[in-house]
């Protein structure tokens, strides 16, 4: 009791209800892992449009197959994604100032190589000999940065290596900084801009350097799990639902192996995503797939995973750093894209496929499928990609990589694993206020009741089957759930089940040919 009761009168206090509302968690988060021209490197960041992707990243690069991938994923829908950068012996531009003040670029890469910079002195306080005005311009972009009353004093709040490190995305400061500041510019000539001018500011040097051609131990060595790097990267973020590894090049054979393939999906199973694989560059036939180059070959080998999905053929679209000329690309990016833009439109439950989920800018397929060789693909959980009249080209599959038809697996269909997966996540996150609660029937009331309300709203959302709860889904925690062994070990057993939305792969129509009125 809140409040002691010591006079006569009227006492208020409020009561928990025990409604803890179940927020349903994200579906369509994307991770992008490869090169990129800039940007932090092996840090997920958060990027909810290409624009950005531009700011942070660079844009479009031809050595990167990833910025192609990330520009087709928004192209078709999607809307928000995590980007890793990885790198193979890249080097960031750098300059050196008078009293020997070291500046390098904030990253990596030959970006760096155009930036530059001015000093002056025109601060709060002109007699204090460590205070400095600095600023960066990336000639490249435009993109300017300007930071007042920096010292070189490491006791001043504006000590210029924290300044930089917190909020400058251009550059940072390298090594001991010197007790003196760096000497002033001199001031431009008339109506000329002092960032152009080299004699009102200092070019960084040409040591910028993008580095090699990324390769699968940039991404998935096993070393790199510890200095949580290259896929291992995706630990230092709070979710992600689906993950897409481009090619490492965009020439042939430029395929991840399948190292970076068992890795990747090995991963999703841990943080209950999903992995979009591309077909390799060699298969440019159905037969391909079937063969002794297909999946159960050594150059594919992946296993059978509920967490992997695969699509075939490659995309056709116009390259705008090639003058628009057809080029083809791996379709992890624009197929994620649709499963992003299928989510927001139908719900996680509804098959990204179909003639709804069309391949917005793409103009061709490298292999236009029949009828014939998708129905030979399809038994085999190969997503095929699709070229109709009129409709234009769509994914044409929901299978996941457990979905061949000898498997027989429960998560042969891609919207059933990833509503599973949903389901999962949600009740994850929702139910941690349980932790350290009393284990007796209130606390498996409330339980009943928060987890019940959350599935009955997916209910009335159409992601289950039935036409009543009762038919649909059930939560179950109880004294049959939870014995009083598992209460001494402090275990609370919850068991919830639902009946999924399954495709209608196939549509069969009977036609049937009326006779006429016979007399009998």
């Amino acid at each position: 009791m809140p409040v002691t009761l010591s006079y006569p009168g009227v006492y208020i206090e409020e009561v928990s209800s025990g409604v803890r509302t179940i927020t349903g968690a994200a579906t369509s988060i994307t991770a992008f892992i490869g090169r990129a021209l800039r940007g932090p490197e092996n840090e997920p960041t958060r990027v909810q449009s290409f624009a950005e992707y531009e700011r942070h990243f660079g844009g479009l690069w031809r050595n990167s197959t990833m910025s192609y991938a990330v520009q087709q994923f928004f192209q078709n829908g999607g809307n928000d994604t995590l980007i890793v950068r990885v790198h193979n012996g890249g080097s960031a531009a750098s300059l050196t100032l008078a009293v020997d003040f070291h500046l390098v670029a904030a990253s990596s890469g030959d970006w760096g190589e155009r930036l530059r910079v001015r000093v002056d002195h025109e601060t709060r306080d002109s007699a204090d000999t460590t205070l400095f005005n600095l600023t960066i311009r990336d000639t490249a972009t435009g993109v300017t940065e300007r930071f007042l009353n920096l010292s070189t004093n490491t006791a001043n709040a504006r000590f210029v290596s924290d300044v930089l490190t917190f909020q400058s995305k251009l550059i940072r400061t390298s090594g001991a900084i010197p007790a003196l500041r760096p000497a002033a510019h001199g001031d431009p000539p008339t109506g000329v801009d002092p960032l152009l001018d080299d004699s009102s500011s200092t070019a960084f040097n040409s040591d910028g350097d993008d580095g090699l051609a990324i390769t699968d131990n940039n991404i998935s060595l096993a070393s790199l799990e510890a200095a949580k790097q290259g896929i291992w990267a995706l630990e230092k973020a709070d979710i992600f639902n689906l993950l897409c590894i481009p090619p490492l090049t965009r020439e042939a054979g430029g395929d991840v192996n399948s190292q970076t393939r068992n890795a990747a999906t090995t991963y999703c199973e841990q943080r209950r995503a999903m992995y979009v694989v591309d077909p390799l560059t060699s298969w440019d036939e159905p037969s391909d797939l079937t063969g002794g180059r297909g999946l159960e070959s050594a150059e594919w080998g992946l296993g059978r995973s509920s967490n992997a999905v695969l699509y075939f053929p490659r995309i056709k679209q116009p390259d705008p750093l090639q003058e628009n000329r057809l080029a083809e690309f791996a379709p992890c990016g624009a197929v994620a894209g649709v499963m992003a833009r299928t989510d927001s439109q139908r719900g996680v439950w509804k098959a990204p496929a179909g003639n709804d989920a069309v391949l917005k800018g793409v103009v061709e397929l490298s292999v236009k499928l029949t009828d014939g060789e998708n129905g030979q693909l399809n038994p085999l959980a190969v997503n095929c990609l699709r070229a109709f009249p009129v409709t234009g080209r769509v994914v044409w599959g929901a299978r996941t990589l457990r979905g061949a038809d000898q498997l027989a697996s429960e998560w042969k269909y891609l919207p059933v694993r990833r509503l599973a997966l949903f389901i999962e996540e949600s009740l994850f996150r929702g139910t941690q206020w349980v932790v350290f609660e009393p284990n007796d029937e209130p606390l498996w009331s409330q339980i009943r009741l928060n987890l019940g309300a959350f599935m009955h709203n997916l209910f009335r959302q159409g992601a289950f089957q039935g036409t009543t709860p009762r038919d649909a889904y059930f939560v179950k925690c109880d004294r049959e759930t939870t014995t009083q062994n598992d209460i001494d070990q402090g275990i609370v057993n919850i068991v919830v089940g639902f009946a999924p939305l399954k495709p209608a792969e196939f549509v069969v129509i009977k036609i049937q040919q009326i006779a006429g009125q016979i007399q009998s």
